[in-house]
């Protein structure tokens, strides 16, 4: 479902990553390893369409793809049920009554977003992806602020919904997700600069 052949992809107009070819197939999830600052983001956010990448390819079905990200992307002014309709209404999906219980939501559906915790907050957040319907899903740190019982929630979801009906997902974590997957460090694809440095360095 989603195919890499020799991508790369930059930050700040620099090449951070190279020479990048993999397949994802439906059902199954990639894991993206490696230190901070290496490009994971910028290359879920890549490979998402969001920007360019700077050589190769990504192949995966048109409009399948979505990109979430450590932003959690609540609207404050509304509520948990409302929220989830809104971002359900935007890809043309109605609100599975099922969502609600798979992320803990249950006794939170009439409260207002800007109430909640941060953790509430984050699975609500995640709770857009049991919404829109997208097959192809970029994962960047989706577990931040989640304590142990919601980290499992998330990974069950994913798991057994998402992958379970053929979904695919290619995910940056430093965590341990519990998920049959395979996993990529992406050390030996960080770029070097003309002059010999690391592309890193160009930040410092």
């Amino acid at each position: 479902m989603l195919t890499v052949r020799d991508a790369a992809c930059a930050r700040g107009g620099v090449t951070v990553l190279e020479g990048l070819s993999f397949d994802v197939t439906a059902g199954q999830a990639l894991i993206l390893r490696g230190p901070n600052g290496i490009g994971k983001t910028t290359l879920l956010r890549s490979l998402a369409g969001l920007q360019p990448i700077t050589a190769g390819a990504a192949d995966f079905p048109e409009d399948e793809g979505a990109y979430a990200s450590h932003a959690d992307g609540v609207k404050t002014a509304l509520n948990v049920t409302e929220n989830l309709t809104f971002w359900a209404q935007v890809y043309g999906n109605a609100v599975p009554d099922t969502v609600f219980a798979q992320f803990d939501l249950d006794d939170l559906r009439d409260r207002m977003a800007g109430t909640l915790s941060a953790g509430q907050k984050r699975r609500l957040g995640l709770a857009r992806l049991g919404v829109i319907g997208r097959k192809v899903l970029f994962l960047d740190e989706p577990t931040v602020s989640l304590d142990r019982f919601s980290v499992k929630l998330f990974a069950d979801w994913l798991r057994d919904v998402h992958l379970a009906a053929g979904g695919v997902a290619v995910i940056a974590t430093h965590i341990d997700l519990g998920l049959d997957a395979p996993e990529m460090d992406l050390t030996p694809f960080r770029a070097a600069l003309d002059s010999g440095g690391s592309a890193d360095e160009a930040f410092l």
